[in-house]
């Protein structure tokens, strides 16, 4: 069979695959990274084994030196401009299935052109943005396969892409990956591990957070009704820096504070970077621990105390 024709059979049988959502975990699938094994070498680069989707081209410019017949070769699966299958050894900033903050480079008649780290553009069309997309700024996108035409296609209307109800399994302390998204009154939202929404809370938040920004996280806690509570720091972590904080502020100014349990949340905020709650917490540990005194006025750092450890015992 032709080449041409080959790869068109195989476009052919991803648009069917969407359409019909009979895509099996275990077949390849576009916008995703794989090891593939090298089948032949020729002129134009490497044919390597796509599986399901047949012999793939890795242009002979992707291809790292000492490729050979059989070699494992990491790639990306993706459509080149004339929706032909390709891979590359370039490695994507996003892939199908997941959020990332892209910048547009381009505005054409078809749509807007996103940065997503290879060669060929990310298309945004006009109807999957959220607010008209403008050249040099960068937008939070949802990458996902159109089922129109089985393109790789970014979305800047992430609500959509997003279920409030979907069942999940997250639990208390779990490590995740935050992108962060809006703010709110009561905080910063952030999209988790790419599928649900969580909140951090702004007075539990001691550092600059900006739009699109991706870090590490914690499950704080899951409300009865399935919404998440996050954190930037393991609950230990987030004990030992705040006792820290309140030792370290009493040494720098003479051993006092003027801040105690009925002093107002602005004023600790103010003062230690952390919620009311938090601060009457550690007070209330580190005068168990004597290490601090509570006085009418204040706060005082107990001089006759034994140093508190990083753990705060």
């Amino acid at each position: 069979m032709p080449q041409q024709q080959e790869e068109q059979n195989c476009d052919e049988r991803i648009r069917i695959a969407l359409q019909n959502n009979i895509y099996e975990p275990s077949m390849l699938s576009l916008g995703q990274t794989y090891t593939l094994r090298v089948l032949k070498m020729t002129d134009q680069g490497a044919y390597v084994d796509g599986e399901n989707l047949g012999e793939i081209l890795l242009p002979g410019k992707y291809c790292p030196p000492g490729l050979a017949v059989d070699s494992q070769v990491s790639v990306f699966l993706y459509q080149d401009s004339e929706t032909e299958l390709i891979v590359t050894t370039q490695t994507p900033k996003v892939q199908v299935g997941e959020f990332a903050y892209l910048k547009v480079v381009a505005n054409t008649d078809y749509g807007t052109f996103m940065d997503w780290g290879l060669d060929k553009d990310l298309l945004a069309p006009f109807g999957e943005q959220h607010r008209p997309m403008e050249v040099g700024r960068s937008y939070l996108v949802y990458v996902y396969l159109n089922k129109a035409d089985g393109r790789i296609t970014a979305s800047s209307k992430v609500e959509k892409f997003l279920d409030t109800q979907a069942p999940h399994d997250f639990a208390p302390g779990q490590q995740v990956d935050l992108i962060i998204a809006n703010t709110t009154d009561l905080g910063f939202k952030a999209i988790i591990n790419h599928s649900h929404w969580g909140l951090l809370y702004k007075d539990e938040v001691n550092e600059r957070l900006s739009f699109g920004q991706s870090r590490r996280g914690f499950i704080k806690f899951v409300r009865p009704d399935g919404k998440i509570d996050l954190a930037l720091r393991e609950e230990q972590d987030t004990r030992d820096h705040y006792t820290m904080t309140i030792v370290n502020y009493l040494k720098e100014h003479d051993g006092f504070a003027a801040a105690h349990d009925k002093t107002d949340p602005e004023i600790i905020q103010e003062l230690f970077g952390m919620s009311k709650k938090s601060f009457k917490k550690v007070i209330g540990r580190l005068y168990k621990q004597r290490i601090i005194m509570i006085e009418a006025d204040g706060i005082r750092l107990n001089t006759q105390a034994t140093k508190p450890t990083k753990n705060g015992t």
